[in-house]
């Protein structure tokens, strides 16, 4: 039916679009929360690699990233949100807001001086950008997952 993408209700103009998707509303906060922390797992690595003196191979960080990535689409699927690519969104966001906080307290009290993005303001959006970018694209992912799921199913996720 033009007009109606499935899983998203009517889209009609692009107000349609901007009230449905990427709206604080349809996220599911608890998750965005637990999820963002969770992430926080990536620069945890790379801090203890640090102050180990480890050397850890390039794909360290990589796997890392691939592991949260999974755990998150798992939990959007699994958890059933009603909005996997906007919860996911607002859980990159949440990630990177995070992961500047982190640093900002940590990189002090580790190397005696502020580092990243605090240091460094106009880094402050790239972070937030890339990390927006890697929670749409889990949300992406875990939305084709949830309608191929209620495909499967009849309509039941």
């Amino acid at each position: 039916m033009p007009g109606r993408m499935p899983g998203l209700g009517a889209i009609h103009t692009v107000e349609d679009v901007n009230a449905r998707i990427a709206s604080p509303h349809t996220a599911d906060w608890p998750l965005v929360l637990g999820l963002g922390a969770f992430a926080l797992v990536r620069p945890a690595i790379r801090i203890v690699e640090d102050r180990a003196g480890l050397d850890l191979s390039p794909t360290a960080p990589i796997a890392a990233t691939i592991a949260v990535t999974v755990v998150w689409i798992a939990a959007a699927v699994l958890t059933r949100v009603r909005d996997p690519l906007t919860t996911l969104l607002y859980t990159g966001l949440t990630y990177g807001l995070l992961s500047i906080v982190l640093s900002a307290v940590l990189s002090p009290l580790l190397l005696g001086h502020l580092e990243g993005p605090l240091a460094r303001p106009l880094t402050i959006v790239a972070v937030l950008i890339v990390n927006a970018i890697w929670g749409l694209i889990a949300g992406a992912i875990a939305l084709m997952i949830q309608r191929a799921r209620r495909d499967a199913t009849g309509g039941t996720p």
